[in-house]
């Protein structure tokens, strides 16, 4: 059934047809959604520190999994225990893998069990963007946004129509293909998307042979329908169903000199989960006053499997109604808009095959109300100033008020200076509070919420008539509170008494020159650090560099792609060697094409890992080494 699925997709997106590549924005033109929770604000007039990558530079990467893209952003890191479908970790400014908020098509996406989002499950669309916020950003969106949000989007019919698909095929039996549809008839805007991503994988094991593989699919549709001039209807939803082989780590014997290293066996998962939104907007007094109601949900499933036997499974579902009501008034010169938001969400969770006897089985629920009230000040082209605060009751935890202030002025010249401040918090997770694994790990329902607080400053320059800019941001967090492990059989996570400490440098510079070159640079610096003892898996310097060129007519184009991760250290779960470990400094070089064989089809290639590096994101867990993949890609 899966062989058939993927020749079908194959066959559609074969007979399909790609346009060029839509001309994007000026990076002093763009603007940014996540940062309002009622009308997207200019990004030359945000204080806060975001990077916006549009859908023409995806497809120049020839992105196929957003956590690759996310390297490319400053302040942020990138996890994978190996290969295609290990599970993919984040982490943003130093803050833990669980203290980033993301959206898809503006769903909350993390597991609602595990507390935070797996971005192995996540393909990209040929015609996406991506919007990173760095920083606390808890007093808009709640809990988990204390490093910040990364918000996915596809485009809507009206923004890509036509029907387009890809397939392609390369290295360790990679296979990869999508098809979309979308168009607008009638008030009616609709996008409708599948895609499907395998490999067989490489052995993820220094002692193994073992290919580790996977496979995701994924089914999406969006529908918005202009039911009025002043009344809009719409409905998300989106499925991902994804499959993968995951190799122990051996702890059977402490004298095997394998003890702590990953090793082959015999592990399987499969995830699913869906997604769904159904909104409605209303527009009065000539819109000046906004009103959106969303109800939003998730549903997730997690299975393992030992020998082909189940071993361990869960489920977790969410769902959030939130009401938005924006009033903004003024003149050209002086914007003011006022926002007020209440939020309600209810998460459940449980374990389906529990572990042990006494772990979680029984179905636990959280409930949260938070209530924003937020200000923003736009005046002229130059300045931008913006303030919120966010209180949120929650049903097992302390109550919390958190709070964000921002501003940015434009100079003439070119040079702008933009300044931020605000407060996260982060509440724990089920395994947490009421995981239970005898004499191994016992749970603490009394924990108290992770809280950070924290600035940033930064300045701007842009050329050659807003067609680039280099950007310097220095920033500085503290969390407090932070959830930690300690002990050993048994192990308990409590609220550590000492500072979490997070401050660095990210420097962003890209330029549209011409029609020709597009760059992109980034750099951070970071220093994290857990009383005085730096945090793992976060690398002190790191960085990246995208170099595009796109011929005259559109005939072809080709795109070098280089990104640099320092060393790092890791937790070390074997008998040998220092804990933590020290992790090499590996640098990843890509190498990718395409040229147009008729005005519908485009044949593209590209190289990853060029240089065959070797190293490993997750200390064990050896990642792949050089791969090469082609295809078609067409439309119409």
């Amino acid at each position: 059934m899966r062989k058939s699925f993927c020749v079908s997709v194959s066959m559609l997106a074969l007979a399909a047809a790609m346009p060029a590549l839509a001309e994007t924005a000026k990076p002093d033109e763009e603007v940014v959604v996540t940062a309002s929770r009622a009308k997207p604000v200019p990004q030359k007039q945000y204080g806060g520190s975001v990077t916006v990558i549009s859908a023409q530079d995806m497809e120049l990467r020839q992105t196929r999994q957003i956590s690759d893209l996310l390297r490319d952003i400053p302040g942020v890191s990138v996890n994978r225990s190996g290969g295609f479908g290990g599970a993919t970790q984040i982490r943003m400014r130093g803050t833990e893998a669980n203290h980033t908020l993301v959206l898809i098509d503006g769903i909350e996406a993390s597991d609602p069990y595990q507390g935070e989002f797996d971005f192995a499950t996540l393909i990209a669309d040929d015609v996406a963007g991506v919007e990173v916020l760095r920083g606390q950003q808890s007093a808009l969106y709640g809990s988990d946004a204390i490093g910040g949000v990364i918000s996915y989007r596809t485009a809507s019919g009206k923004e890509a129509p036509g029907l387009r698909g890809r397939v392609e095929g390369g290295s360790f039996s990679a296979f990869n293909s999508a098809l979309r549809y979308g168009g607008y008839s009638g008030g009616l805007d609709y996008a409708l998307s599948a895609a499907y991503a395998s490999s067989e994988g490489t052995p993820n094991s220094r002692f193994g042979t073992r290919d580790i593989g996977g496979r995701n699919l994924v089914l999406a549709g969006r529908f918005v329908y202009e039911a009025s001039e002043k009344l809009t209807l719409r409905a998300i939803g989106r499925f991902a169903h994804t499959e993968g082989d995951t190799n122990d780590q051996y702890f059977d014997d402490f004298v095997d000199p394998r003890y702590g290293y990953v090793i082959d066996s015999d592990d399987t998962y499969e995830n699913r989960v869906f997604y769904g939104l159904v909104g409605a907007d209303l527009a009065l007094l000539d819109g000046a006053w906004t009103h959106s109601f969303t109800l939003q949900g998730v549903d997730s499933t997690r299975e393992t499997f030992s020998g082909g036997a189940q071993d361990y499974s869960y489920e977790g579902s969410r769902v959030k109604a939130s009401y938005v009501t924006a009033y903004a008034f003024g003149t050209e010169a002086l914007k003011h808009t006022i926002t007020g938001a209440v939020d309600w969400k209810r998460e459940t969770f449980r374990n389906t095959t529990p572990y042990y006897s006494g772990d979680v089985v029984e179905k636990r629920a959280l409930d949260n109300t938070g209530f924003v009230a937020s200000y923003e000040l736009l005046a002229g082209d130059s300045f931008g100033l913006g303030a919120s605060v966010r209180y949120d009751e929650n049903d097992l935890f302390d109550n919390a008020t958190t709070w964000r202030v921002q501003a940015s002025y434009a100079f003439d010249g070119g040079t702008r200076l933009h300044a931020a401040a605000g407060s996260g918090i982060k509440a724990p997770g089920v395994f947490e509070l009421w995981g239970f694994f005898p004499s191994f790990f016992e749970p603490n329902p009394d924990l108290k919420a992770e809280r950070s607080e924290g600035w940033e400053a930064g300045v701007e320059q842009s050329f050659l008539d807003g067609r680039a800019r280099i950007d310097v941001t220095y920033f500085d967090n503290t969390l407090k509170d932070e959830i930690a492990t300690i002990g050993f059989a048994p192990a308990t996570p409590v609220n550590l008494a000492t500072d979490s400490t997070q401050k660095g440098v990210e420097v962003s510079a890209q330029a549209l020159i011409d029609a020709n070159w597009r760059v992109f640079l980034t750099y951070t610096w970071l220093d994290a650090k857990q009383s005085g003892v730096e945090e793992i898996r976060r690398p002190e310097h790191s960085g990246s560099l995208n170099l595009s060129y796109l011929a005259d007519d559109d005939l072809w184009s080709a795109t070098l792609t280089v990104r640099y991760n320092g060393e790092m250290t890791d937790s070390n779960f074997t008998n040998s060697g220092p804990n933590p470990v020290e992790l090499d400094s590996y640098t990843l070089v890509n190498l990718g094409g395409d040229v147009r064989i008729t005005d519908s089809v485009r044949l593209y290639a590209r190289v990853e890992n060029l240089t065959d590096a070797r190293y490993e994101e997750v200390y064990t867990y050896v990642a792949p080494g050089r791969a090469f993949y082609a295809g078609l890609k067409a439309g119409f």
